[in-house]
């Protein structure tokens, strides 16, 4: 339901309590009319360091979201946007599908994902062979990478920072970043992908674009994109990618 900074739509979103780059990146879009009421999962042990303590974040993510939710709701949204995104690759295709129908079923409202997101940027942009990165530990990459082909696209490479808490993916700096693009980029690449919403880097996203030729996706320019278009604003934005801006 609409207010009165959001008098176009207000979009719930859920993040983990340890996200602090999704709600930037949203608000520094700039969509007018557009708000953003965020449900935070509470995370209260965050290390990520290896496949085994991934999964216990995972099953932090899994045990706070209904709270997550339930708290956006109040600010009654127009849809919901998932501001972290590994939960939404897992299991693939069919795992997406059962996790978004479940949101659906709890809200009763549209819903946006991480991994649908990039998959319809992927079609929007005509994109076939791809490279993906993550702040993940290969636990994870696996599923992305999963997704990702069951999807039906070809995954030159994936790979992941390792970043040995959640808090520490927001501190992965630019040079660290187009060093891991550099190493799974190649000349049979058509675009590279970033999967973890905590990781900054939609601006350098759209300095990439412009060297590489190439698209490069950032998730959360992807779901931002993704929850605008399927609401029917087709707001354009600078600055954040080809997508935000020509799509």
């Amino acid at each position: 339901m609409t207010n009165a900074v959001g008098t176009r739509a207000v979009f719930g979103v859920i993040v983990p309590s340890t996200n602090t780059v999704v709600e930037h990146d949203y608000w520094r879009s700039g969509i007018p009319g557009v708000a953003y009421r965020a449900g935070s999962m509470y995370i209260p042990d965050p290390v990520m360091g290896d496949d085994d303590a991934f999964r216990a974040l995972l099953g932090q993510i899994r045990a706070a979201i209904d709270t997550a939710v339930r708290d956006a709701l109040t600010a009654e949204p127009d849809r919901m946007v998932m501001g972290m995104s590994a939960e939404t690759f897992w299991g693939g295709i069919e795992g997406n599908a059962a996790f978004e129908q479940r949101l659906r079923d709890r809200t009763g409202l549209p819903v946006t994902t991480g991994a649908s997101s990039c998959r319809a940027a992927l079609h929007e942009l005509g994109c076939h062979r791809i490279a993906v990165f993550s702040p993940y530990q290969p636990v994870a990459d696996v599923e992305v990478g999963r997704f990702f082909t069951e999807a039906g696209f070809d995954v030159a490479a994936i790979t992941g920072l390792r970043c040995p808490t959640a808090m520490d993916i927001a501190r992965v700096e630019n040079d660290r970043l187009r060093a891991m693009v550099a190493s799974i980029d190649g000349p049979d690449v058509e675009a590279i992908v970033q999967v973890g919403t905590n990781l900054s880097f939609v601006a350098l996203a759209d300095e990439l674009e412009r060297e590489l030729g190439k698209p490069v996706i950032a998730i959360n320019a992807a779901t931002l994109w993704h929850a605008l278009r399927e609401h029917g604003l087709d707001d354009r934005v600078q600055d954040a990618g080809t997508l935000l801006r020509d799509h």
